[in-house]
């Protein structure tokens, strides 16, 4: 007679086989889908938001493509690095092949840069359209003066696109993808949400502005400048975004906290 019991495997949660950084940095990071969720700037399960995994300049962490903004939590996100590999998928969906090439250059050509978001809102892709670009229509809208601009060459699931992305980003913090969306990053996922707010208000702004079909008073250059000088001083003295993230956590944890899990 075999008395051997079957062998037990015992499958660890995510939190158990990520260090503490990591899983922070998933919480904060499935805290943002739902916050962008929370605006009303989604397209079901397109578009994506990742950061680097802390202490490794050559892993990140992107939304598994099967899943709404809603619906993310901490142990969905995907680990991926900049080959390609998909490193932990709890989920087993895998990733968007567009939203790995988008991320995967600019996380690669930028260490300053942590968190990088891309959405297809209305506004977004309006303004996208729009031969004029950007306007500082508004205080709100002069907090980035200096946009990056890519014009659209179809689905980005080429690696050869990855160059020309970087390029056309540079060091800047926004980009208007042409007939296509916005993406920003920053060097946090609270800076990053924060970036992408302001970009997503400043769209819709731009775009609510046009449609009243009215002559419109442009701010005087000067004026413009100065006051995107003011913003970049007060960023010295605490990034946008940071005040504002223990607050959202705590209106997301009202809500709805199983993006914790």
């Amino acid at each position: 007679m075999n008395d051997r019991s079957p062998a037990i495997h015992v499958q660890r949660s995510v939190r158990e086989r990520v260090g503490e950084a990591e899983w922070q940095a998933r919480v904060d990071l499935a805290a943002c889908y739902r916050l962008v969720a929370d605006l009303g700037v989604t397209e079901m399960i397109a578009n994506h938001i990742s950061v680097r995994v802390p202490g490794h300049d050559d892993q990140f962490l992107l939304n598994p493509y099967g899943l709404l903004y809603e619906q993310m939590t901490a142990s969905s996100m995907v680990k991926v690095d900049h080959a390609g590999n998909v490193l932990l998928d709890e989920t087993g969906l895998g990733v968007n092949r567009a939203g790995w090439v988008i991320h995967d250059c600019v996380h690669r050509a930028r260490p300053d840069v942590h968190a990088i978001a891309h959405t297809h809102s209305l506004a977004g892709m309006a303004v996208s359209a729009m031969t004029c670009g950007l306007l500082p229509l508004a205080q709100s809208s002069m907090r980035f003066v200096d946009v990056a601009y890519h014009d659209y060459e179809g689905l980005a699931l080429r690696t050869e696109e990855q160059a020309r992305l970087v390029a056309s980003l540079g060091d800047r913090e926004v980009m208007i993808l042409r007939n296509h969306g916005l993406l920003a990053c920053a060097p946090s996922i609270p800076q990053v949400f924060n970036n992408l707010w302001r970009l997503e208000r400043a769209c819709e702004l731009q775009v609510m502005a046009l449609s009243c079909n009215t002559e419109l008073r442009m701010p005087e250059p000067e004026a413009v400048r100065y006051t995107n000088e003011q913003f970049r001083a007060g960023i010295q003295k605490m990034p946008l975004g940071m005040r504002e993230w223990p607050a959202l956590l705590r209106k997301l944890d009202r809500m709805d906290p199983s993006f914790r899990d």
